[in-house]
């Protein structure tokens, strides 16, 4: 390709962009909005199979049939976004053998949230009500991605997270109205993984390698800091309604901004789990890694049946 012609291709993207137009599978684009997307998109659908584990370790420790059943179709919805991202993905060029193979050696990240332990079935609770939460007020922004199949993915995730947010809400609430016992469950659930779920918006804005650039593009149409204030005022209120405090004592109502203050993250932390140093690193990754190898005679039936399909002469009617 000559110069002309690649500069002429980037002005169409950038004016596409400009326009708040939907780049899709085979428009021209930059190298880099490329590989930005296939980073996040891979991430994010490392994170929806990763985070099955934490959850579906209860499933049969559910306290009730409802409550089973509640968190079996959760854990399935997350299992389905992953498939819808990680066809996302395969839509830039990229194959999903290549990104779980990625994934199991390390190359890629899955969200450091999923490396904390889920200790009693009030973590459920947390998990829908705070981590849910901010997986939403993270994802509803990206219904309106510049790259339309990632855009379109989102849609159904969100709607479904929805649901896994009010689910956790409500067992917090059930918890918190019962026995002394179980309020005291609810609570420590919400204080292990409050701190957890601030982090899950990213680094500040000005330790981000990323965010600038991928606001630019409008991949991301927010910054971290601005998502991860806007979850901190959502949950406070919810918290006073739910009977539980946020462990937080620096957390309080800014009347000149508008907003709630709140305290220091421990970022130094959050750098450890990233490097593989968090509680349940090695588990996730093993777990993910044993399923994949365990599923492996799955995929090559599919595979082969799949060559049958395709070198049996059809009928008239297209019927094989």
């Amino acid at each position: 390709m000559s110069p002309t012609d690649e500069a002429a291709l980037q002005s169409a993207f950038d004016a596409a962009i400009g326009a708040d137009e939907r780049i899709e599978p085979r428009d021209w684009m930059p190298d880099g909005y490329r590989a930005t997307l296939i980073r996040q998109i891979a991430q994010h659908a490392h994170s929806e199979i990763i985070g099955m584990q934490p959850e579906a370790n209860w499933i049969t420790r559910a306290p009730s049939l409802r409550r089973k059943a509640i968190l079996m179709a959760k854990v399935q919805d997350e299992a389905g976004h992953g498939l819808y991202l990680y066809s996302a993905a395969e839509t830039l060029g990229v194959s999903r053998d290549e990104l779980l193979d990625k994934l199991h050696s390390g190359r890629q990240k899955y969200s450091s949230i999923f490396n904390y332990p889920t200790l009693t079935w009030a973590d459920v609770g947390a998990i829908g009500w705070l981590v849910d939460g901010a997986a939403i007020t993270n994802q509803v922004p990206l219904c309106r991605c510049s790259y339309g199949p990632y855009a379109r993915a989102m849609v159904r995730v969100c709607k479904e997270e929805s649901f896994h947010q009010r689910q956790g809400y409500e067992l917090l609430l059930a918890l918190s109205r019962g026995t002394p016992a179980q309020h005291a469950m609810a609570q420590d659930a919400v204080d292990r993984w409050w701190w957890p779920s601030l982090m899950m918006f990213g680094p500040p804005d000005a330790e981000s390698a990323h965010s600038a650039q991928s606001m630019a593009w409008k991949i991301k149409r927010h910054g971290n800091d601005e998502l991860r204030q806007r979850f901190v005022d959502i949950c406070v209120p919810q918290a006073e309604a739910l009977g539980l405090t946020l462990p937080d004592p620096d957390l309080r109502w800014n009347e000149e901004r508008g907003s709630h203050d709140f305290g220091e993250i421990d970022w130094s932390e959050f750098q450890q789990v990233l490097k593989g140093n968090g509680p349940c690193n090695e588990q996730r990754i093993s777990q993910r890694r044993r399923a994949h190898e365990e599923g492996a005679w799955v995929r090559e039936a599919a595979a082969a049946y799949a060559r049958k399909r395709a070198a049996a002469p059809s009928n008239e009617d297209g019927r094989r």
